[in-house]
């Protein structure tokens, strides 16, 4: 199997868009892991990453660059806050967002950034939630490293965040309307009426049967015109098929 094969396979096997990386970068990635294996060929690490779920989420760490940081992708989230927001803002309503699988808290926060600089009186309820306690007691005291602000601005590292002993403490009015949970997508049920639901590189570790659940519940979870956010990385393949309308790389529109 050749590496343009192995990753179609890839691909459709895991429900990855892999077609932002460059090649050369992608292909030592992969190739620097099939050697920590002593794993020889593609064909070989094809099946052992599909057949091995520790490998699986190892291999899909590695090439997705498994890293929690303020506005990652900042060009998803520049489209976010120049056509999604103030689109969604339009109704008049109180704007309902949930960020599903949050993690350590830092896409909620950006989240909460762009919400506050949209509605500052509060117009806005920001659910976060994440099936693993551990991560969300740090969300919740939400102090982080200077590394994980890098694509920040200086304008919004002064407004919304305090420094404080090597690291920056989000300030009060970014949790103001959030609210974190504990909640596991594939148990637990989900709430309704979300105007955006933000759920990134997370349906990756997922079956293809199970990701396609996911985004069925979700959309159910929004309202009519609501938006699904998704990672750089996943692509809804069969989107009109669970009732979405593609508006740009990443954001899906309940139909």
């Amino acid at each position: 199997m050749e590496f343009e094969e192995f990753i179609k396979r890839v691909s459709a096997s895991f429900g990855l868009n892999l077609e932002g990386y460059k090649e050369t970068q992608l292909k030592r990635r992969i190739e620097g892991l099939m050697r920590s294996l002593g794993v020889a060929d593609y064909q070989t690490y094809y099946r052992l990453i599909t057949s091995d779920a520790e490998q699986k989420k190892k291999f899909l760490d590695r090439i997705t660059i498994n890293v929690s940081e303020f506005f990652r992708n900042p060009e998803a989230f520049a489209y976010l806050a120049k056509e999604i927001l103030p689109e969604l803002a339009g109704t008049g309503t109180r704007l309902k967002v949930w960020s599903a699988g949050c993690a350590n808290g830092v896409e909620p926060y950006s989240l909460a950034i762009l919400l506050y600089e949209l509605a500052p009186r509060g117009g806005y309820l920001l659910e976060a939630t994440d099936i693993d306690d551990q991560v969300l007691a740090v969300a919740r005291d939400g102090k982080y490293p200077e590394t994980l602000l890098r694509n920040l601005s200086q304008a919004y590292r002064q407004k919304y965040f305090i420094p404080s002993d090597g690291f920056y403490a989000v300030k009060p009015i970014l949790k103001q309307n959030l609210v974190f949970r504990h909640h596991d997508l594939l148990l637990d049920t989900f709430g309704q009426g979300y105007d955006l639901i933000v759920c990134r590189n997370v349906t990756i570790y997922f079956t293809r049967e199970t990701q396609e659940n996911l985004y069925r519940k979700f959309h159910q979870a929004l309202r009519p015109g609501g938006v699904l956010f998704v990672g750089a990385t996943e692509s809804i393949l069969q989107y009109r098929q669970f009732g979405y309308e593609k508006i740009a790389s990443w954001f899906y529109r309940k139909g």
